[in-house]
């Protein structure tokens, strides 16, 4: 049963979990007014790369700790063995990376945006090295949020993260007054906010768990890590090397327009993650007691819920987005962004299927065949890309994000099929968020440019009959004094 307790956790580790990275989505009104659209999506770059940096540092911690925590629990000794022991890994980690990039990051810089379009320059000093440092602090943090979720220590997990929101708003602010239209304020600005949350993570986590380098202990983890940081990896091609493709096909602006429409439709993704991440190690916990491992009604009903939240949120952004932008941004150039919202929008729809097909993996401790499934899918995305940029632009973009969720998710769902029974409600799953996506995509050029109001309204209405539709049985026997007991 969803208990009270559930319901308050989960709202804590959505909205918690979401202030850190929100903070790029409540900055947008900030970089609008002090960021030209070029200068936008060079910033962008730099923070991919930052991410880049983050995952080499974390070293896949993030996703392990999760599942050793609970082998340690029981022995305090151990336990604190254990964490101490990652956060000095992390810090070895960081000190060679730094090391390599400071000397060899010009030239990696160098070689990659050589072919920039319009003779753009993307150089390595000094942003580039303000991105590395800044990964190096995210990656801290990121395991101690790790740390804290499967601790359930959501008060610590909420204080943690509006220190970190309020770090990072404040200094970007600060920095975009002072330095407008100049890379300086949001990446130094980052960079500062970074580097006070990471220090205080470690000095609380040293100071609870003691300074001890447990080698073999990390070492006999490091076989499980190294295959999900490869995973990872190609996770980050997937994600966010469009912007660095762009950058050789179309003019910056360009892509600090398609970054601009993707961080306005980021709340989305930070809403439906945290969601996710707020149930995700309950659903761990219960695979873990099962002797077959196999999908059960609980656990599909939160997956049915979170497939539920992507429409609504899919619709509702769909419909207020255009009239926020039409509404607010008035610097040159950004109102471009308006008509791909909606076509970025439609993957949402697809990510609670991705959650889905890729949690066995996790519950299994079954990373084997994730770096190769993604390595073919990210391949294929990639060249579907440098077909259809050219032609296309960023509609060639969104295009091949499609078919990369589609090949995703195809290849999770029958790569565990001999390892975990996978038996889900095809109508609440597939069915539905596939009909709002052709819905969409085929509405939108045909209605959606003449009459976007009308066209929008119509899918928030349209969405909320097929939930009404597909959920009828649920909405007859909930009982609201129950839930909230």
């Amino acid at each position: 049963m969803i208990t009270k307790k559930f319901i308050r956790n989960s709202i804590i580790y959505t909205a918690a979990g979401a202030l850190p990275m929100a903070s790029a989505i409540i900055l947008l009104p900030f970089y609008l007014k002090y960021l030209t659209p070029d200068v936008f999506g060079t910033m962008a770059i730099y923070t991919g790369f930052s991410l880049l940096v983050q995952v080499f540092v974390t070293y896949s911690f993030d996703t392990s700790v999760y599942n050793y925590f609970h082998e340690f629990k029981n022995d305090n000794a151990k336990l604190r063995s254990f964490i101490s022991s990652v956060f000095i890994f992390i810090l070895l980690t960081s000190l060679l990376l730094g090391s390599l990039l400071a000397i060899s990051g010009g030239w990696i810089f160098e070689i990659v945006f050589k072919h920039a379009f319009a003779g753009i320059e993307i150089l390595f000093y000094p942003y580039g090295m303000m991105a590395v440092a800044t990964g190096i602090f995210q990656a801290v943090f990121k395991v101690n949020s790790s740390l804290l979720q499967t601790q359930e220590k959501a008060s610590s997990f909420l204080w943690y993260n509006i220190l970190s929101f309020s770090l990072i708003s404040a200094f970007t602010i600060g920095g975009l007054i002072i330095f407008p239209d100049n890379l300086i304020g949001p990446i130094g600005g980052r960079f500062a906010a970074s580097a006070i949350s990471g220090v205080w993570v470690l000095g609380v986590n040293y100071r609870q768990y003691g300074f001890t380098f447990n080698w073999p202990l990390i070492k006999s983890i490091l076989g499980y890590n190294q295959t999900v940081l490869i995973y990872q990896l190609i996770q980050w091609v997937n994600n966010y090397y469009d912007r660095v493709l762009m950058t050789s096909y179309l003019p910056m602006a360009q892509v600090g327009i398609y970054d601009f429409a993707a961080k306005c439709l980021s709340v989305i993704e930070l809403v439906i993650t945290g969601f996710n991440s707020s149930f995700y190690p309950k659903v761990l916990g219960a695979i873990a007691l099962q002797p077959e491992k196999k999908t059960t009604q609980e656990i599909n009903r939160y997956y049915h819920g979170l497939t539920a939240v992507a429409i609504l949120l899919v619709t509702l952004s769909i419909f207020f987005f255009p009239i926020v932008i039409e509404a607010f941004v008035t610097k040159p150039g950004y109102r471009a962004a308006i008509p791909w919202i909606p076509m970025l929008a439609v993957t949402y729809l697809l990510r609670s299927m991705r959650f889905y097909v890729a949690m066995p993996y996790s519950a299994l401790k079954y990373a084997k065949p994730l770096p190769y499934f993604y390595f073919i899918m990210v391949a294929i995305k990639i060249l579907t890309m440098i077909v259809l940029l050219p032609k296309y632009g960023i509609m060639g973009v969104i295009i091949a994000i499609w078919v990369g969720y589609i090949i995703e998710i195809v290849f999770l769902f029958f790569g565990i099929k001999k390892k975990f029974t996978v038996a889900f409600n095809v109508f609440k799953l597939i069915a539905a968020p596939i009909a709002m996506a052709v819905l969409i995509v085929v509405s939108e050029p045909l209605l959606g440019v003449a009459h976007p109001l009308l066209t929008h309204a119509l899918y928030i209405l349209i969405g909320i009959l097929v939930l009404v539709w597909v959920y009828r049985n649920e909405l007859k026997t909930i009982d609201l004094s129950k839930i909230l007991r």
